[in-house]
């Protein structure tokens, strides 16, 4: 594994995380939520994600491991290593409440108010600053799964990362508005939701310590076919809900072919 790469991959990560920090530039200076873009950019993060799963990752995962291993044994990995990615993400889903929960999308508007409502309450830092932990949990693996496309293709990581960056941007705002509204500073608002995109590139560095000293071509294809199970998974159960939340449902359908379609032309071109 060339030095190179493992460079680039890390710094596509970091960046994917650190989405994060525009989303509590958002939170601050925008007086209310472009909700079509919001649902857009939603869909088609949604979009590439999904059709890289299912066309690229999973598609080659299958192949390779068949090559690898004859029958339906082959198979019976690949999918069993997908389905093991939903898996991982569902369960890290369910342990966070959904009060806290980043995934759990809301306008800028819906935030504000929620959040002066509870000024007064002693709980609300607490609650921006479990939010923040929350999103750092569900970062985690979706910087291994940045990672490892990158490494080893990185056009396709890049589409990933940004894919990725984007959902994180709402993320951004759910975390900085309860801590802005209980310190009243904007500063360690930005830098919760800053330092919580920082789970991505840990994730990132945990797969290059623990994975890459071990990796054969069958695990290299079982965490490729892992990481369009975790996609998918936040695909569905995620970006598509929160598009939906903003009230704009057939324009986040849009973005969503509008990834697809642009992810298919660049598999093409790549």
């Amino acid at each position: 594994m060339e030095t190179g790469s493992i460079g680039f991959a890390l710094l596509l990560t970091l960046l994917a995380g650190l989405a994060t920090g525009i989303g509590s530039a958002i939170a601050f200076f925008a007086k209310h939520t472009d909700k079509k873009f919001l649902s857009f950019a939603l869909g088609f993060s949604a979009g590439v994600m999904i059709y890289v799963s299912f066309m690229e990752l999973l598609f080659t995962s299958y192949t390779e491991i068949q090559v690898l291993m004859e029958g339906r044994t082959g198979q019976f990995i690949a999918i069993t290593a997908f389905f093991g990615g939903m898996a991982i993400a569902a369960i890290i889903d369910k342990l966070v409440p959904s009060v806290e929960n980043p995934h759990e999308m809301r306008s800028v508007e819906m935030m504000r108010s929620h959040s002066k409502k509870a000024e007064r309450e002693r709980n609300l830092a607490r609650t921006g600053i479990i939010t923040a932990l929350a999103l750092a949990v569900h970062n985690f693996p979706e910087g291994i799964a940045t990672f490892m496309s990158a490494v080893q293709q990185p056009e396709i990581g890049l589409v990933i990362a940004v894919a990725i960056a984007i959902h994180n941007i709402p993320e951004g705002i759910a975390v900085s508005v309860p801590i802005y509204y209980a310190t009243n500073s904007k500063r360690k608002a930005f830098w919760y939701s800053f330092i919580s995109g920082l789970a991505e590139p840990v994730g990132a560095i945990v797969a290059y310590l623990i994975l890459t000293p071990f990796l054969s071509p069958m695990l290299l294809n079982c965490t490729f076919a892992a990481v369009a199970g975790i996609m998918v998974f936040i695909s569905f159960d995620e970006l598509l809900p929160a598009a939906r939340e903003y009230g704009e449902h057939h324009i986040s359908i849009y973005g969503l072919v509008a990834g697809m379609a642009i992810m298919a032309v660049s598999l093409i071109l790549l």
